[in-house]
């Protein structure tokens, strides 16, 4: 076997593990437009939000510590503990949710009936706020997350490098966590969608709000479990893109490699959230690896949305999305 063989498939397999990292942000989107139509802008900015909320408790960072010492004249800026990890996650579920709980009441259910590009403007809004409290809570320099997952290229035959002939043949291990975690997550997703009592009134919702209603269906306690999923889910891809390069305010442009990702598997899909980033990751490492030095490189920056761009002319609702025929 040709090492450019072994290296072409080397890409390919990098390239599907990058796909499921954008997977999991579009994930977010999917979960709050399958439940109520919203596309919400701003979940980018929940993973951002998240991920530094973890490192502020992991720390044993004092909230909006830089506010109370400007107004009160102190010097607060910890607490003097540290956290270890799964108790830091367990209290940052808690945050997201709280977070969830009061999107809900404070915005959202005051704009029920609106039309959907002032539902999308509100997340737009949202975005800057969320950014904007984030910067005040746990300030705006780099931060490094550590949950204890294993980081790193191992460059030794073992569960993470693999042998084919005489040539090398390596995995981010990472990327390989990242991987079982987005597994996971989605069939943990599916299962909670298909069979659960939530999961079906979550799926009602989304069909039909005024016959979920008309069934006992609460709009209000649905919203508020779909936006907390999300926010769990951009929780979790805060935690891996901010464990792989760090937490910091350009974490939340993750959004943008997501649009792509939601165009090509349909935005009421999780499986297709999944394929849809697979086909991303992939279609861009290949590209850039094959077509990349003919035309001078850095194809990995537009790829992905010109690929978009011909499944909006040519297939709008995308791989798994529903076509939706209006009649007038």
């Amino acid at each position: 076997m040709s090492e450019q063989l072994v290296f072409a498939m080397e890409v390919t397999l990098n390239g599907l593990m990058a796909g499921v990292l954008y997977a999991l942000v579009a994930l977010g989107f999917v979960l709050i437009y399958k439940a109520s139509g919203i596309f919400n802008y701003a979940q980018g900015v929940m993973a951002l939000f998240a991920a530094m909320t973890l490192v502020g408790i992991m720390n044993g960072q004092v909230p909006f510590a830089h506010l109370i010492n400007a107004i009160f004249g102190g010097h607060i800026t910890h607490f003097g503990w540290n956290l270890p990890g799964f108790a830091a996650i367990c209290l940052t579920v808690g945050v997201m949710v709280l977070l969830a709980w009061l999107v809900q009441v404070l915005v959202m259910r005051h704009l029920v009936g609106q039309e959907p590009i002032i539902l999308f403007m509100a997340t737009i809004g949202l975005a800057y706020f969320l950014e904007g409290v984030a910067d005040l809570m746990w300030g705006s320099e780099l931060k490094t997350l550590d949950v204890g997952l294993p980081q790193g290229i191992n460059l030794w035959i073992d569960e993470t490098t693999f042998q084919i002939f005489d040539y090398g043949f390596f995995i981010d291990n990472l990327d390989l966590v990242a991987t079982v975690i987005a597994v996971l997550l989605v069939a943990g997703l599916v299962i909670f969608s298909q069979y659960t009592k939530q999961g079906r009134a979550m799926r009602a919702v989304a069909d039909d709000h005024q016959a979920a209603l008309s069934v006992g269906i609460s709009l209000n306690f649905i919203w508020v479990l779909v936006w907390s999923l999300a926010g769990f889910v951009a929780l979790v891809a805060g935690i891996v893109w901010g464990t792989k390069s760090g937490v910091q305010f350009s974490l939340s442009l993750i959004a943008l490699k997501a649009l792509p990702v939601l165009m090509l598997g349909g935005f009421t899909s999780i499986p297709g959230a999944i394929v849809g980033g697979l086909i991303i990751g992939v279609g861009e490492k290949l590209f850039e690896f094959l077509i990349g030095p003919m035309v001078g490189g850095a194809t990995e920056n537009w790829f992905a949305y010109v690929l978009a761009l011909l499944f909006l002319v040519f297939r709008p609702q995308g791989l798994f999305g529903e076509k939706i025929i209006e009649r007038v």
